[in-house]
């Protein structure tokens, strides 16, 4: 029995010890980095003595080529690459200036000396009645279950509606 109780005993001692120097390290830590909530204090070092002066660290290496530019030369820059663009674009049309050739459509019918009268056709687009029945049905239907009527009278207009589809396949199939 004596045995557990010194066991436990020196258990809680390690963990006090170990403890203690885990907040040791946070504290050595934090006096080394210092508050980000305080202000930095100024320790300015301690000049070393002659004998231990080293030499001075290299210079930091020089910045891009291209990072220093002023703006004036960026837009100077991009100002000659659209005006050497377009002019590569102007010479790649061909001829340069001459409008495109008419298209068909718009092309003046040649003058002769005797009119030809123009022949029109003008087709008339018939719908069977059977597919305009359809579509006002369809439109009931779809308004009925919009508006959530989900009753007899959406049941009677959709039946309605699939005979008028039947009847509109049916006139309008050759």
């Amino acid at each position: 029995m004596a045995t557990d109780r010194d066991e436990q005993l020196h258990e809680q001692q390690r963990q006090q010890r170990e403890l203690e120097e885990i907040r040791r390290s946070f504290a050595e830590m934090g006096a080394r980095m210092g508050s980000l909530f305080e202000p930095a204090e100024l320790d300015e070092p301690e000049p070393a003595p002659p004998s231990e002066r080293r030499a001075l660290p290299a210079p930091p290496p020089a910045p891009p080529l291209l990072a220093g530019r002023p703006r004036w030369w960026w837009t100077a820059a991009l100002t000659l690459l659209f005006l050497i663009g377009g002019l590569f674009g102007y010479l790649l049309r061909g001829d340069g200036g001459s409008a495109p050739p008419p298209s068909p459509g718009t092309a003046a019918p040649p003058v002769a000396e005797k009119a030809t009268p123009e022949t029109v056709i003008r087709t008339k687009t018939s719908v069977p009645e059977a597919c305009l029945d359809t579509a006002e049905l369809g439109d009931e239907v779809i308004a009925r279950l919009n508006r959530n009527q989900r009753d007899n009278r959406l049941f009677l207009a959709l039946r309605d509606y699939t005979i008028a589809s039947q009847a509109c396949r049916k006139e309008a199939s050759p």
